[in-house]
């Protein structure tokens, strides 16, 4: 039975992102998958990578992060699958504080300061990024957003060996009541029924990502 990984780098564990990742989940399930998200804001002791560079030493075994906290097991878990999505909100035009650490200690550690060998991690593993935005659109090609996410992207790509399939979700609801907040740049009754509209179709499109990564 193959296995998938979700990794759910928002702060919450029951909106936008999270609702995304379990329909993402059922699919690979509904493909005879095991699957699983892993909230990385609920673990209470991990960080980035700090640069010990003990993944490049040559006196010890390459593809695996010398650092020992909360993050550890999860990263023994994505070896030991066969299928990993990344889920994450944007926050000021980037990827989360969280998915950005889990991704330097993931990607660096495979990763290997040669031209023959570009990658140590043990398989080719079909991989997801899926994006949860306030913005539109327009404003993600007006910031230039595909270059500034495509980069991880491309190392995402270059390291697991399979380019990544990406799933961006635009103009996103975060709060259920816009009258309790300070948000008047925006709509919040045309973001609700942008949402109302949409977001079902991206929940189907996460679900088919899954389905899909794990019958590939």
């Amino acid at each position: 039975m193959k296995k998938l990984i979700a990794i759910n780098g928002s702060p919450r564990r029951n909106w936008n992102t999270a609702e995304l990742l379990n329909h993402a989940v059922n699919g690979a399930r509904d493909a005879g998958a095991d699957a699983e998200i892993v909230h990385l804001y609920a673990l209470k002791n991990f960080k980035g990578c700090t640069s010990c560079f003990a993944c490049k030493l040559k006196t010890r075994p390459h593809g695996t992060c010398a650092m020992k906290d909360d993050l550890s097991p999860v990263l023994e878990k994505i070896s030991a699958a066969d299928a990993v999505i990344f889920g994450s909100p944007i926050y000021f035009m980037n990827l989360s504080a969280g998915m950005l650490a889990f991704l330097e200690r993931l990607l660096f550690s495979n990763y290997i300061y040669s031209d023959e060998v570009p990658t140590v991690f043990p398989k080719k593993m079909p991989n997801a990024f899926i994006y949860t935005m306030n913005m539109t659109p327009r404003h993600f090609d007006q910031f230039g957003m595909s270059a500034r996410l495509g980069m991880m992207e491309v190392f995402a790509g270059k390291i697991l060996g399979v380019a990544p399939k990406i799933l961006r979700v635009y103009d996103t609801v975060q709060f259920k009541d816009y009258s309790r907040y300070e948000s008047s740049i925006f709509d919040g009754d045309a973001k609700l029924a942008h949402r109302e509209a949409h977001f079902a179709e991206d929940c189907a499109n996460a679900y088919d990502i899954g389905r899909t990564l794990v019958t590939q």
